[in-house]
This record gives C-alpha cells, sequence and structure tokens, in this order.
C-alpha cells in the first residue's frame, strides 16, 4: 500500500498532554534521523500558520473526494472539520530513510492498526485531568464550549490509551525531561531492533 521504509512513529495523547512539545524536540534533537508528516484539514489556517509547512488547507469537497479514491490512511473529525492524513504525506518522509513522526488521535491510531504500515504506538498521558484542564485553560485559545469538548474527549482517550495493547508504551509526561527520556529510550530501542533484524535479513539473502 504504502512504500516500504523505517516503522512510522505514532505519537497519541490528549490535547493538552504535551505530544506536540516531545515531538518537537524530537524533531530538532534528530532532524536527520525524523520526519513530521503534514497532515490535511478543512479548517482555516490560524494566524502564522502556513500551508504546506503545518497542515495542507483544503477543501471539505476535495478532502472527501481524495478520501474515496483511497488517498488517505486516516482520517477524523473534530469541531466540524476534517483532518487526515495523507499515504503521500508518508510516503515523502519514508522515501528520505527517515521515521516519518504521525500526531493523531485515537480514531486515527484504531485505522492505522488496519494498514501494513506497523507504527509504533506511543501513548502520552497526562499526570491527571485537572491537570490537563489546566494546561488547557491556561492557553486562553478556545471558548468555554470548545474546551469543554476538549475535556470530553480527552476521557474517551484516556480510557483507550489505559487499556492493555492499545499502544507499545504509555508514556506519563507529569515532568517533561523524564517523559522525553523515556521516549528516546522507547525509539532507541526499537528502531535498534529494527536496524539488526534488517541486517539479519540482509545476511540470509546473500547466505541463499
Amino acid at each position: 500500500m504504502v512504500q516500504k521504509g523505517p516503522r512510522p512513529l505514532v505519537l497519541c495523547g490528549p490535547s493538552g498532554s504535551g505530544k506536540s512539545t516531545l515531538l518537537k524536540r524530537l524533531l530538532k534533537e534528530f532532524p536527520d534521523k525524523f520526519g513530521f508528516s503534514i497532515s490535511h484539514t478543512t479548517r482555516n489556517p490560524r494566524p502564522g500558520e502556513k500551508d504546506g509547512v503545518h497542515y495542507h488547507f483544503t477543501s471539505k469537497s476535495d478532502m472527501k473526494a481524495a478520501i474515496e479514491r483511497g488517498e488517505f490512511i486516516e482520517t477524523a473529525t473534530f469541531s466540524g472539520n476534517m483532518y487526515g492524513t495523507s499515504k503521500k504525506a508518508v510516503d515523502d518522509v519514508r522515501l528520505t530513510g527517515k521515521i516519518c513522526i504521525l500526531d493523531i488521535d485515537i480514531e486515527g491510531v484504531k485505522q492505522i492498526k488496519n494498514t501494513d504500515l506497523e507504527p509504533l504506538l506511543v501513548f502520552v498521558m497526562p499526570p491527571s485531568m485537572e491537570v490537563l484542564e489546566t494546561r488547557l485553560r491556561a492557553r486562553n485559545t478556545e471558548s468555554e464550549e470548545c474546551l469543554r469538548k476538549r475535556l470530553a474527549t480527552a476521557h474517551r482517550e484516556l480510557e483507550y490509551g489505559n487499556q492493555p495493547d492499545n499502544f507499545h508504551i504509555v508514556i506519563m509526561n507529569d515532568t517533561l525531561d523524564k517523559a522525553y527520556s523515556d521516549l528516546r529510550e522507547f525509539i532507541a530501542q526499537n528502531t535498534q531492533e529494527e536496524q539488526q533484524d534488517s541486517a539479519a535479513d540482509g545476511k540470509n539473502e546473500k547466505d541463499n
């Protein structure tokens, strides 16, 4: 379905869990190892956002048509806006030999599990719902109604994240440095195993 390459890394977690901060830190420390897949969305750009950099901004009719053509790995709708990861967005990163990072919600995780990408699945957990709400309110970017919707969504996401076997690892983001250290260690262990498997496959092919 999608071009072969390193296993993608999926980061999932409620809005305010800190997954975006962890992602940015990872990309900054290892710019040659990781690449971020740019999602599509039908919402309008926020101040400072650039098309093709933060998102691929598109219309609902165009996105629905692309979904029907099978061009998307996962899609979701939030607050009336559509979001999704296209096969091309993942291919563009994987063809460079980098590990593709996807920042998607639980519905996206369920969908990507049905592909042949074999992603590494990471769930970022806030210390508590109280801390999560405090973080979201501190942003001061949304109405009370939107905030309530995000908190309700967060409850569902935490329930899914806490269920055994839904993710390869659940990282508690209580202290950012500790959470980032846990993420780096998880990635290092799993990419090392993948490299060893690839080397073994190459040796077997030579032996044959």
